[in-house]
């Protein structure tokens, strides 16, 4: 699918691989919609996008919401005319061990990780299938792929995420609606993610590993 004019939707797109997919896609000619909850970030990143001669807007959003991720996509419709390609992205990454009955955070990785990405989909599904196609692009990780103690809540959403994501190709398939799906998989990438994490043993241990063998947001982007 060629990247030019192409209307993009990017959660969590006010940091790490968000920030670097949002400017990477704007310098190819494609039209960029961030979201995310910190207003200053989107607006500079926005304006750094436009200063380089790109196609940029951003809307103000808590993917925990499902009204707010409507209007997310409705704002697209109206600043861009369409919309081709949804990437949720946003997440968080609290690991902790399952002994450690963090269940307050429990719920706040499920409700941004998964159900942040059901109401993207939710967003963009009726619109995709009247016009017969659109791509839903989300981020899994390692952890989506292989279980790493510590990790198991975490796994656990973005394990869901890859299922859900080839069920709807699956399903696009047969009811012929042309909708793609991607699924990342990053590994140690050096964002904002660690702050995420309350566990002191985990965030040391996470933060050990990431110094030794991370990678920038970047090497995703592209």
């Amino acid at each position: 699918m060629a990247i030019k004019d192409k209307v993009v939707i990017i959660t969590g797109a006010s940091s790490g691989i968000g920030e670097a997919t949002a400017k990477l896609l704007a310098s190819d000619g494609a039209k960029v919609v961030l979201a995310a909850r910190r207003t200053e970030k989107l607006a500079e990143i926005v304006e750094t996008i436009k200063q380089a001669g790109g196609q940029a807007a951003y809307q103000v959003t808590d993917v925990t919401k499902q009204k707010e991720v409507e209007n997310l996509v409705e704002f697209a419709l109206k600043e861009f005319g369409g919309v081709d390609v949804i990437f949720n992205n946003a997440g968080i990454m609290p690991t902790s061990p399952v002994s450690a009955l963090q269940v307050d955070q429990w719920k706040k990785t499920v409700d941004i990780n998964l159900m942040g990405v059901l109401y993207g989909v939710a967003a963009v599904m009726p619109i995709f299938t009247k016009q017969k196609y659109g791509q839903i692009i989300t981020t899994s990780s390692v952890a989506g792929l292989k279980s790493f103690a510590g990790s198991g809540i975490y796994g656990a959403t973005k394990f869901a995420v890859k299922n859900l994501m080839e069920v709807i190709r699956m399903e696009s398939a047969q009811e012929g609606t042309n909708i793609r799906t991607a699924t990342l998989y990053p590994a140690a990438i050096n964002t904002e993610l660690l702050g995420t994490i309350t566990d002191k043993a985990a965030k040391e241990r996470m933060t050990a590993h990431y110094e030794k063998v991370g990678i920038t947001p970047d090497a995703v982007a592209r």
